[in-house]
């Protein structure tokens, strides 16, 4: 399965799920890293749509994505916001650790033109719940999913910059083998997720 975001969008649907067959036992394995799911054991994983291999069946769990750049007030104060990724090179940014061991490059988009950033920064985490705890308390800029960040934008606890360059992409999709012989428990997980998107 996949790590911070995708918890807090799949803990619903595995808590319903629970709730409607209370004689499943669930296990949930969260990993930053691609996972062979039928080599691991597992009866499915989650994955960004553009990650799920082509000999799997891909089943939306989200509507498209847009990962954003954002801050808290408190670190804006007395700063100029960012009106091109260039100028990301003058502040304090959040620096990612994918699971593989290398620092993240940010990712823009605008009008044609695509630009990855390796931002300066001297914090580093590998967790994007970690990421978003730490640009609520002013310690810099992070880069995360507009749907992490929603609620503290509403509430005026994070802004939005360089928006005009944050491109939607696919969302996450729940994808398993294709099998006949699906297990009854796979299947059910299966229609709940299309029933609550």
């Amino acid at each position: 399965m996949a790590p911070g975001a995708a918890r807090m969008i799949l803990a619903p649907l595995i808590f319903e799920y629970m709730r409607l067959y209370p004689q499943v036992s669930v296990e949930v394995v969260t990993e930053g890293a691609l996972v062979d799911v039928v080599g691991q054991g597992f009866d499915a994983g989650v994955r960004l749509a553009e990650f799920v291999p082509p000999d799997m069946i891909a089943v939306p769990i989200t509507r498209t994505m847009r990962s954003i750049v954002v801050g808290s007030p408190a670190y804006f104060e007395g700063r100029a916001r960012p009106k091109a990724p260039q100028d990301l090179m003058t502040h304090r940014c959040i620096r990612a650790r994918m699971a593989s061991g290398a620092i993240y490059r940010w990712e823009f988009e605008k009008r044609g033109q695509s630009l990855e950033l390796d931002v300066p920064g001297d914090l580093t985490l590998d967790e994007s719940d970690l990421m978003l705890q730490a640009a609520l308390a002013g310690q810099g800029l992070a880069y995360l999913s507009d749907s992490a960040t929603a609620e503290h934008i509403a509430a005026g606890r994070l802004a939005a910059v360089l928006e005009d360059w944050s491109p939607a992409y696919p969302g996450l999709c729940l994808y398993y083998p294709s099998r006949r012989n699906m297990p009854a428990r796979l299947r059910a997980f299966i229609d709940l997720v299309r029933e609550a998107k």
